[in-house]
């Protein structure tokens, strides 16, 4: 390791080998290769004097780049395309005359970023269905167990465990459907020429606009696409950029909103996320269980979503066919915006798969506040037996500010039901007050809930990607 330069965390720290492969020279180099390969066929089949030699040189050489000699000239003609281009001739001298035959730098530049972008987006797709699946398993196994729901972290009426996890679900799932609204229309720039004219192949097919037409859709099919955006500068949209940032920047949103109640949750010690045997939370007081894969993700996403304003900015900013100012972002935004992202994944893949629940805690929170949220049924059950409802509902406020003013002031449980019983306008005797506090009966339809969203959205979604499932991951550090 090298201690005396920087090292980004993102790829010592938090980022799958996966995904920094596919931000890596190898791959990047790779593409551009390839690219020039289907470039030089595409040329052959409409008719330029391109040998099959000449391509079969170009694909026995694909993958074993000759760096050096790339950044040496590099060093003296200051241009990465024009480099690489002479070091690929040097393995390849028959097929040298013909490497980036009309094309110009963003033929292999910009295409390989979509090419990167695309690959990038099925792995965060693959690892997002994980985090459903995982999350969908949860949900359903505490589909029925009541616990103190929330508004502004007040105590609200009662919901499920099960039920709490469908929202986090339900965030993730539009993120899906964002996602695989992307991939669907993400298109290559193909080959357009240096303001997007196409003008240097025209020249080359001799004015034959039926064979210019021809190269993009071609190209596109070699390296896997549908389709190339049909009209461009010398560039793609950087729009395009943005776009896939969005969507990178949404599923970071979802996550940090659900780590944020897992680390409130754990707080109230009723949900932990995984602890480690040996795991150390805190350097002077041992007894601690931070949740640090929580606020890992938190940390993460917010760089993420913050990230994503550098393509929008970059995308409002270009000049007419092309200007450079994108470059050196692009560099940083994409690659770190893709590589925090599939941290945060991992790290909610761990999350998800160790979720640890405290039924006997959340039932104690939950029966300190029920006495409160069954007041209105109380109240009912007394005027069925006669009573007048304004006169319970007056009664029942007074007895239930006393109550709380007892649990804030003095500490002491509520014991709001034994104020009740006490009170001779309530015909109900303490026991049958306590036989109404059965938790269950305050969570509504949320068991239904989880189970009619988890069969008819969720599973849907994962049958669809069942080859996808299975993921696991490990946290280094």
């Amino acid at each position: 390791m090298n201690y005396d330069g920087y090292i980004s965390p993102l790829s010592q720290r938090y980022a799958s080998k996966e995904m920094q492969y596919l931000f890596s020279p190898n791959k990047k180099f790779r593409t551009w290769r390839s690219l020039w390969i289907a470039l030089a066929e595409t040329e052959k089949e409409l008719g330029l004097p391109i040998t099959q030699e000449q391509i079969d040189e170009l694909k026995a050489h694909r993958d074993d780049i000759n760096y050096e000699e790339a950044a040496e000239r590099e060093k003296l003609v200051r241009h990465d395309v024009m480099s690489h281009v002479y070091a690929y001739g040097l393995q390849c001298p028959k097929a040298k005359g013909i490497i980036h035959l009309g094309a110009t730098s963003c033929y292999v530049g910009d295409n390989t970023d979509i090419i990167i972008m695309r690959d990038a987006l099925v792995l965060v797709r693959s690892k997002l269905v994980n985090v459903i699946a995982y999350l969908a398993a949860f949900a359903q196994k505490y589909k029925d167990l009541p616990t103190l729901a929330f508004t502004h972290f007040q105590p609200a009426q009662p919901t499920t465990v099960g039920k709490r996890a469908t929202l986090w679900i339900n965030e993730f799932m539009m993120d899906l459907e964002d996602l695989e609204y992307l991939l669907g229309s993400l298109k290559l720039l193909g080959s357009k020429g240096t303001t997007g004219t196409q003008a240097s192949f025209l020249e080359l097919f001799d004015g034959d606009q039926e064979k210019v037409d021809r190269i993009d859709p071609m190209i596109a099919q070699k390296m896997g696409f549908e389709k190339c955006y049909p009209v461009s500068g010398q560039t793609y949209s950087r729009k395009v950029d943005a776009r896939v940032m969005n969507v990178i920047a949404q599923i970071a949103c979802s996550a940090h909103k659900m780590s944020n109640d897992i680390r409130l949750l754990q707080h109230l010690k009723e949900v932990e996320e995984p602890f480690e045997k040996n795991q150390i939370g805190s350097s002077a007081m041992a007894y601690k269980r931070n949740p640090m894969r929580s606020e890992r993700i938190a940390s993460l996403a917010r760089y993420v979503m913050t990230d994503a304003m550098n393509p929008a900015i970059t995308s409002s900013v270009q000049w007419f066919e092309r200007t450079l100012d994108d470059s050196a972002n692009k560099r940083l935004a994409i690659a770190e915006g893709f590589l925090a992202i599939d941290g945060i994944l991992d790290l909610c893949i761990n999350v998800t798969d160790g979720l640890k629940v405290y039924p006997k805690v959340i039932d104690r929170h939950l029966r300190a506040e029920l006495p409160f949220m069954a007041t209105e049924n109380i109240m009912m059950d007394a005027v069925k037996a006669g009573a007048d409802r304004q006169e319970m509902h007056e009664k029942i406020r007074t007895l239930s500010m006393e109550a709380g003013r007892r649990v804030k002031e003095e500490g002491q449980e509520n014991n709001l039901l034994d104020l009740i019983a006490a009170d001779p306008a309530f015909p109900q005797t303490r026991e049958e007050l306590e036989q109404s506090m059965e938790p269950s009966r305050y969570v509504g339809c949320a068991p239904r809930q989880v189970e009619k969203y988890l069969e008819e959205e969720v599973k849907p979604v994962l049958d669809a990607h069942r080859d996808a499932l299975g993921l696991t991951a490990e946290i280094s550090v």
